[in-house]
């Protein structure tokens, strides 16, 4: 692969086109794994919209990592009682003595305005309680806590959903060059091609429970230039060409990355 593939060195903004193919290569692998991300479409557009997908999380209670089953919120009734009894037959039940299930609903959005994705979610209780900051902030793994406890709300805020008009909450993007900056100089000095969006949500993800499996860095490349933006909306024609593999370099800080962040939105 030539330099010229890759994403500049010194930028580490993407526009909304590579961001929307970046996603329709992403959606074609979670496909592939079942693993429950989407595109949506707002006001009939697939040129504007989301990539989303939810969750089941049991409270955190202690610094056991908690177990995440995905769901279909289109049927959750049907799909909560299907996962009761996959858990039954597993020997495992959610919502056990001393655990309370969780729902997250995650939303990967580009901003115009910083010229790079953002990561909104909402958290509820299966009854439908909207989880507040602080219960939020609770249920982050302590390993983030101990690292972000010098401005947790600052990092986490709540915001009006830029599309949808409800309150979620986001991970403020103001740090968001402090660790993406080492990654593509490092992917671009060794002519690697970069799937900003795999990189990127291999990062923040962690921080609020979404974890992105390994596979996702080995199988999903960078954009292709000239392949339709639409694609984004479709994951079976998400890549209609080859791309390259993209490149994890050890020097991103997945798990020790400080995301303090100085301002709200």
């Amino acid at each position: 692969m030539s330099a010229d593939t890759a994403l500049p060195a010194a930028s580490c903004y993407l526009d909304e086109e590579t961001f929307r193919l970046s996603c329709g290569l992403f959606l074609e692998h979670s496909h592939s794994l079942n693993d429950g991300w989407t595109w949506e479409m707002f006001s009939g557009s697939e040129k504007e919209g989301y990539m989303k997908k939810t969750v089941m999380v049991p409270c955190r209670l202690s610094s056991t990592p908690c177990q995440r089953r995905m769901v279909d919120d289109t049927d959750g009734l049907a799909e909560d009682e299907q996962l009761s009894e996959q858990d039954e037959s597993a020997g495992e039940l959610p919502g056990a003595e001393g655990q309370a299930v969780l729902r997250y609903e995650y939303h990967v959005l580009y901003s115009c305005s910083y010229q790079i994705p953002i990561l909104y979610f909402r958290a509820s209780t299966l009854e439908g309680r909207s989880l507040s900051l602080e219960e939020v902030w609770k249920n982050v793994h302590p390993n983030y806590q101990q690292r972000l406890r010098q401005g947790p709300w600052d990092t986490i805020t709540q915001q009006e959903h830029p599309l949808l008009g409800q309150p979620f909450f986001m991970l403020h993007p103001c740090k968001t060059e402090e660790f993406m900056r080492p990654a593509l100089e490092t992917a671009h000095a060794e002519r690697m091609g970069v799937n900003y969006i795999v990189t990127w949500l291999s990062v923040v993800g962690p921080v609020v429970g979404l974890d992105v499996p390994l596979s996702y860095a080995l199988a999903v490349g960078a954009p292709v230039p000239g392949t339709s933006a639409s694609a984004a909306a479709s994951a079976s024609t998400a890549a209609s060409a080859p791309a390259t593999r993209l490149h994890l370099p050890h020097s991103i800080p997945l798990l020790s990355s400080p995301l303090v962040c100085c301002a709200h939105l």
